[in-house]
């Protein structure tokens, strides 16, 4: 049962992050260096956002997120793949982490369902559609969001209005 409830909550945040828009040969990862980013694009007034460590083809470690959050989209290669690379019209499967800014908690991940998410990236919120062009099959990418590329006023399920998302995101395969 505990499963069951653990699928539906999972496949209820993909549904959020599908619906959610405000323009109305799979490669595995590279390498199995851990990486702890700080710096260029993560760091705001001189300050460490988020701490993103762990191997290729495995669940991502996330740590706190730190001081304010951003107001702009921060985007950063973690590890960058070397497959075909996601246009804006793409079709994804990926492995997600997403956490709240608020809480620092973890809110969804795909890695703990076992199986990876596909959709459309024309379908995704903002933050996504703006986030990952240009990302290879076989990378890893952080994106930090802010309310207004997100679910803004409204949230959504378990997103807190203005809420300022964190995602892992680990590209499989652009169709």
């Amino acid at each position: 049962m505990i499963m069951r409830t653990r699928f539906f909550a999972g496949m209820a945040t993909l549904l959020l992050l599908v619906g959610c828009t405000t323009d109305g040969g799979s490669t595995s990862p590279l390498g199995s260096d851990q990486k702890s980013i700080s710096g260029s694009g993560r760091e705001e007034g001189g300050k460490q956002v988020i701490d993103v460590q762990g191997e290729a083809g495995q669940a991502p470690e996330l740590g706190a997120p730190v001081g304010a959050p951003p107001s702009s989209l921060i985007t950063e290669d973690i590890f960058v793949g070397n497959g075909v690379e996601a246009q804006p019209d793409s079709q994804l499967t990926v492995h997600y982490t997403l956490m709240a800014w608020s809480t620092g908690e973890v809110v969804e991940s795909s890695w703990s369902g076992g199986a990876p998410a596909t959709f459309g990236l024309n379908q995704v919120i903002q933050g996504w559609q703006e986030g990952i062009p240009g990302m290879r099959e076989g990378g890893r990418r952080l994106l930090v969001i802010p309310p207004q590329l997100g679910y803004g006023a409204a949230g959504g399920g378990p997103i807190a209005p203005n809420e300022t998302l964190i995602f892992v995101v680990d590209l499989i395969k652009v169709g």
